[in-house]
């Protein structure tokens, strides 16, 4: 399905200015259609053909949808819809008398002209709105119900005034209240004028014990959750309803989130909505997640500093060995634990069990190539970007790079040395090659003696479940393939 910023640069004449203005409409109408338990499909101008075309579109969670399949990307002629025109050539919201019956069950339409405020002017109409509202379920409305319709009503005027989305402010995040978590009306002085069952509840988990409707909220919030400190300005603000902001505030162990969205129609503020979402279960698991991660980087610290100590015993120990064999073996060995102790130090720094395995594989090949200077003088080089990947392949892939790397500086002794990476979606290509002396005559990959190709063997088809092959360059030299599935992202 096409994007709406894709379907605004193809299809209408709106510059970025006005993809912008649609874009942080559409982030947030979700609240409109739900008071308004309507559909919203959002009509823009064609492109000089006089016609419409539907470029987003926004189902209510309140209510029964009137459209079960997408209209976006749908087009109208113009005169086919006769209220999307007149909201547009007038200026005006638009309600039709009579339900429409065409699509087998009553529906109401209504359209709102969609305007950008413009500074000191008048603004700039962007598109229609066309509001349909199911009528299949119609009963006699409640006092919430009614709320929300009169709130909807407010916040469609809004819309084409060029007053709602709020220009300027915050992005409204994914996880703030939506109308079904609790809803306050409040009047011009910040007084309740209506609470829903779900927005009393949450006050009376904050240890509200009065009736909200009446009592001026900023203060009731203040009294419940800031006895003995000083106020948080922003709450005042927020309870307030004088601005469209975000705050949280705790007591007595819950943790509820308020969002205000003021209702300022005819150019005056004539009240607000307050959303209300007890948030208390999600706070502590993010906080329980949070000392996991703090627990699992630790250890991946304290694991990195004993691997860094063995590494020293080790090669103490190969100092005090006279035996050139045993001291290149146990060389290997500290390169060996180094390269684990590279993974999980960039780990401990990490807030997730990936790594940006470019770092590493940069420190082992400056390992490698400081290792190397007084044998080849080769400095090792990496061409392309491995990325982020999970742990669980960057511990054996990092082993798996040192041991090709130091076979190649060892026994090929070259002037040049290459680590070439070629990332997918699903797999992981690397390469290592060199100009060095190449394989010995009859090399045989299965019948190798050689540790470390075994264990870099091992490492590749039983750790990464990938495929290793070694071969001669027609250039002279060797050339080492890693081939490596990646997880599903």
């Amino acid at each position: 399905m096409p994007t709406l910023s894709d379907l605004v640069a193809r299809h209408t004449a709106l510059d970025e200015a006005d993809l912008d203005w649609l874009h942080s409409l559409v982030s947030d109408w979700q609240l409109l259609a739900d008071l308004s338990f309507a559909d919203l499909i959002l009509w823009a101008p064609l492109l000089g053909e006089g016609g419409w075309i539907a470029i987003a579109q926004m189902r209510p969670t309140t209510g029964p949808t009137v459209y079960h399949d997408d209209i976006v990307g749908s087009v109208a002629v113009k005169g086919e819809r006769q209220l999307i025109d007149t909201a547009w050539e007038e200026r005006r919201i638009c309600r039709e008398g009579d339900p429409d019956w065409s699509t087998g069950v009553p529906v109401r339409e209504e359209t709102i002209p969609v305007r950008r405020s413009v500074e000191g002017g008048e603004g700039r109409f962007l598109g229609v709105i066309q509001r349909s509202t199911n009528l299949s379920s119609a009963r006699t409305p409640s006092r919430l119900e009614l709320t929300y319709l009169q709130s909807a009503s407010d916040l469609a005027q809004m819309v084409a005034e060029g007053r709602f989305p709020f220009s300027g402010e915050e992005p409204i995040l994914v996880r703030s209240p939506r109308v079904g978590d609790g809803l306050l009306r409040l009047d011009r002085a910040g007084r309740v004028t209506y609470a829903s069952p779900n927005a009393l509840s949450a006050y009376r988990r904050l240890g509200l014990h009065a009736d909200l409707v009446g009592a001026e909220l900023g203060r009731v919030t203040a009294t419940l959750c800031y006895s003995d400190e000083p106020i948080n300005e922003d709450l005042m603000i927020v309870a307030s309803g004088r601005a469209a902001k975000e705050t949280e505030v705790e007591s007595g162990g819950t943790i509820v989130q308020l969002r205000a969205i003021p209702l300022i129609v005819g150019g005056g503020r004539i009240g607000a909505l307050v959303l209300i979402r007890d948030v208390t279960e999600l706070r502590r698991r993010e906080r329980e997640l949070m000392t996991k991660d703090a627990t699992i980087r630790e250890i991946h610290h304290r694991v990195k500093n004993n691997l860094q100590t063995v590494a020293a015993l080790l090669r103490l120990q190969a100092r005090r060995l006279q035996v050139p064999e045993g001291r290149e073996a146990l060389e290997e060995a500290v390169r060996r634990v180094g390269s684990i102790a590279i993974v999980h130090e960039t780990l401990s720094h990490a807030p997730e069990e990936f790594v940006d395995f470019d770092e590493i594989a940069d420190r082992v090949i400056a390992m490698t190539g400081e290792v190397s200077a007084a044998e080849a003088a080769v400095t090792p080089k990496r061409v392309g970007g491995f990325g982020v990947l999970p742990s669980l392949i960057a511990t054996p892939l990092a082993m798996a790079l040192t041991e090709l790397l130091q076979n190649a500086v060892q026994h090929g002794r070259p002037k040049r040395l290459e680590v070439v990476v070629e990332p997918a979606l699903d797999r992981l290509k690397v390469t290592v090659w060199d100009d060095g002396r190449g394989l010995p005559a009859g090399f045989d990959l299965e019948g190798s003696t050689s540790l470390g190709l075994q264990i870099v063997r091992t490492l590749v088809e039983g750790e990464l479940s990938g495929r290793l092959a070694i071969q001669p360059r027609l250039e002279g030299g060797t050339e080492v393939t890693l081939s490596i599935p990646l997880p599903a992202a």
